[in-house]
């Protein structure tokens, strides 16, 4: 295949946008960028700095002028054959899917230097094409010219009984209430948040994966990528 595609997968927490995401990467061996990763990783730094009080305020003027000290990359390991991502040169990637982080993060992505920082990376890193990028606000904001977007949305308590088994096999000790009470706060405010909230992309294909394995959603996203990548070859 001489054409590459960017790609935008859109929607809610715990849907398993990273997973599919990351497989249809590996299958077309493009690159594969977890957006939410880094809103992760910055959230982590302000815990680490204190930025984020006791009592859950935000100091966002000292997040704003220490967000650019604030480096965060991503490595392959060839073992997992994944991504990790690094903060500060440090391995963050299980400290960064915690249950304290994931309470956190829709607060720290609505601060506007946050975001300005992070969409000016992730777009220099999708300039060359061959990207796959999931997130909330990629195919509205990041890559708005992405040749393929999908939203990817599934019921509430499906999606919280999947991010419960996740934490359980992480070792991460919590209830399935409480992971479902942040399932529903983080669509409120990501759907809700000031600058570049939750939205289904204008011509987003939307999954509802509610009912649907993972193979099963893998297949019908490669089959739109396959038609997608047939057309732009025939007209090249």
């Amino acid at each position: 295949m001489k054409s590459k595609l960017n790609i935008a997968i859109d929607g809610y927490s715990s849907c398993g946008k990273s997973t599919i995401a990351r497989a249809v990467a590996k299958e077309l061996n493009y690159v594969y960028i977890d957006s939410g990763a880094m809103y992760r990783a910055v959230t982590l730094y302000a815990l680490q700095q204190g930025l984020i009080k006791n009592d859950g305020t935000l100091d966002e003027p000292a997040l704003e002028r220490a967000i650019e000290l604030v480096l965060i990359s991503f490595r392959y390991n060839t073992d997992l054959g994944q991504n990790e991502t690094y903060l500060n040169g440090q391995n963050v990637e299980k400290e960064i899917r915690s249950l304290q982080v994931s309470n956190y993060v829709s607060r720290i992505s609505n601060v506007k230097a946050v975001r300005t920082k992070l969409v000016k990376l992730q777009r220099r890193i999708a300039e060359t094409h061959g990207v796959v990028m999931d997130g909330r606000d990629i195919g509205t904001v990041v890559l708005p010219d992405a040749e393929l977007k999908f939203f990817m949305t599934a019921d509430n308590k499906v999606r919280a009984q999947r991010r419960f088994e996740e934490l359980k096999s992480m070792g991460v000790e919590t209830t399935l209430d409480e992971v479902l009470k942040n399932v529903n706060s983080r669509d409120e405010y990501d759907s809700n948040r000031a600058h570049d909230p939750l939205r289904q992309a204008e011509a987003a294909i939307v999954i509802d994966n509610t009912h649907l394995t993972i193979e099963e959603q893998f297949q019908f996203v490669m089959g739109h990528v396959m038609k997608r990548l047939d057309a732009v070859e025939n007209l090249g």
